[in-house]
C-alpha cells in the first residue's frame, strides 16, 4: 500500500493537507456579486444559470472560515462575503429565515427548508470561531428562527419544510435534515458553550438509534408528520438527490461519525460511551457490507433496499468522504486496525477514481463502472464533503471541525 494512504504516516498527513488546500483553491470562484454561492462546474467555473442556493452558500462560508483559521490567504475575504450573502439576498427580511435560493432572474425558490437552515447555523458557528464579520449576528438570527420554526421540543426532532411565510408546515419529516441539524447543534455547542444544543443533538441521536436497531441498521429516511416510516417514498424517483428511495449507506456512515462525536464530547468514556461506540460500529459495518465493492467494481453504491440489495449503483463522492471520516474516527477511538485498513482502501480508490487530477476537487457522481456521469449532480457544486474528509482524520474526534482546528 502506498504510504500516502496509510494513516499516521508523514506521507498521509502531507497528502491530506495538500489536497485540502487544493480544494480551497478549486472553489475560490464560487461567489456571486451579492455574496451568495454559484454552483460550480467540473472545471471550477460558476454555472451562473443555476440558482444560488442557501445550503451551498453556507457550506462555502463554513469551509472558507476554516481556511481562515488555517491561515490560507484569501479565505477570510471569501468567508466574509459569503456570510454577507446569507445576511443579504438569501435572508427573508419580511418573514424571517432564509430562502432556499435565488434564481438567475432574481426569483426566490419556494419553501423554507430545515436542511438549509441547519447549514446556515453550521456556517455561522465556524465563521464565529474564525472571527468573520457578521458571524455572531447571523448565528443568533439563525438559531432564533430554527428554535421557533424547525425544532420540535415534544418529539426531540426537527420539522422539515414550511412555506415562505411560515404559515403552512409540510407533513413530510426526514432524517437528512435531522442529521445535519445534529452536525450544526454540535458545532454551536463547541463554538458558544451553550450545551442545550448538544443535549438536543443527543435527543435526535437517541431517536435515530432506536430506528437503526429496528431496521437492522439500515436507516429509514422518510417519515410522515407522526414519525411513521414511509419506506416507499420516491419509489418512482429512486435517485432523488435529497430524498432517495430506500436506505442510504452514506448516511449510515455519517450518522456513525456524528454519534461518535456526540458521545465523545458528552461522556468521554464509561458504559454510556461504550454503548454509542457499539451502535456506531454497527451502522458503519452495515453500510460497508451493503454498499462497498458489491457489484463488481470498486466504490459505494448510492442506495439499497431494506434487505441490503443495491438499488442505485451510482457512486456519490460524499459517501466516500463520509467513509473516510468514519473509518478514521473509529480507528482513533477503538484502535482496531481494520478501520485503518478500510481508510487506506478508501483513499486509494479516491486517488484512482474519484479525485479529478486535471481540474481539481472530486468527481461528484460516477456510474457502476466508475465513469463520470451527471444525472444527479452535474458539475461539482461545492467542496464541503471533500474538504472535511481531508481534515477530520487528524483532529479531535469529539469536537466539530472548525473548533478542533482552532484549538489543536
Amino acid at each position: 500500500m502506498d504510504n500516502r494512504f496509510i494513516i499516521d504516516t508523514s506521507e498521509n498527513r502531507d497528502y491530506m493537507y495538500k489536497n485540502g488546500i487544493s480544494l480551497l483553491d478549486f472553489g475560490r470562484r464560487f461567489l456571486s456579486p451579492q455574496g451568495s454561492s454559484y454552483y460550480l462546474g467540473d472545471n471550477g467555473l460558476p454555472l451562473t444559470e443555476r440558482p444560488k442556493e442557501t445550503w451551498i452558500t453556507s457550506r462555502m462560508a463554513h469551509v472558507y472560515s476554516i481556511g481562515k483559521i488555517l491561515g490560507i490567504e484569501g479565505s477570510e475575504t471569501l468567508a466574509s462575503q459569503a456570510i454577507g450573502g446569507l445576511m443579504g439576498e438569501l435572508k427573508d427580511h419580511r418573514y424571517g429565515g432564509f430562502y432556499s435560493g435565488i434564481t438567475m432572474t432574481g426569483q426566490t425558490l419556494p419553501d423554507k427548508m430545515c436542511y438549509a437552515h441547519a447549514f446556515v447555523i453550521l456556517a455561522a458557528s465556524s465563521a464565529l470561531l474564525a472571527d468573520i464579520n457578521g458571524a455572531k449576528d447571523l448565528l443568533y438570527d439563525a438559531l432564533d428562527i430554527f428554535d421557533r420554526y424547525f425544532w420540535d421540543e415534544d418529539q426531540g426532532l426537527t420539522y422539515d419544510t414550511w412555506d415562505i411565510a411560515f404559515t403552512s408546515l409540510d407533513d413530510y419529516r426526514g432524517l437528512n435534515a435531522n442529521m445535519h441539524t445534529v452536525e450544526a447543534f454540535l458545532a454551536v455547542a463547541d463554538a458558544t458553550g451553550d450545551e442545550i444544543y448538544r443535549k438536543r443533538a443527543g435527543r435526535i441521536i437517541d431517536r435515530v438509534i432506536n430506528w437503526a436497531k429496528e431496521h437492522d441498521y439500515r436507516l429509514p429516511e422518510h417519515f410522515d408528520s407522526d414519525w411513521n416510516a414511509q419506506p416507499d417514498l420516491n419509489w418512482d424517483n429512486p435517485d432523488d438527490p435529497f430524498k432517495p428511495f430506500g436506505a442510504t449507506p452514506g448516511h449510515g456512515m455519517e450518522w456513525a461519525r456524528l454519534i461518535l462525536q456526540y458521545a465523545k464530547s458528552s461522556f468521554g468514556s464509561g458504559a454510556q460511551f461504550d454503548e454509542y461506540i457499539e451502535v456506531s460500529k454497527a451502522l458503519y459495518d452495515r453500510a460497508r457490507i451493503d454498499a462497498w465493492n458489491v457489484d463488481g467494481a470498486k466504490g459505494f453504491v448510492y442506495t439499497t433496499d431494506f434487505e441490503g440489495n443495491p438499488l442505485i449503483h451510482d457512486r456519490m463522492h460524499w459517501t466516500l468522504a463520509e467513509a473516510i471520516n468514519t473509518s478514521s474516527v473509529l480507528y482513533r477511538i477503538t484502535k482496531d486496525e481494520r478501520y485503518a485498513n478500510d481508510y487506506s482502501e478508501y483513499l486509494e480508490y479516491l486517488d484512482q477514481s474519484v479525485m479529478d487530477h486535471r481540474y481539481g476537487s472530486w468527481f461528484h457522481q460516477l456510474d457502476e463502472k466508475n465513469s463520470v456521469i451527471d444525472t444527479v449532480w452535474p458539475g461539482k457544486p461545492d467542496i464541503y464533503h471533500a474538504f472535511q474528509a481531508m481534515f477530520i482524520p487528524y483532529v479531535d474526534t469529539g469536537v466539530s471541525l472548525a473548533s478542533a482546528i482552532l484549538n489543536r
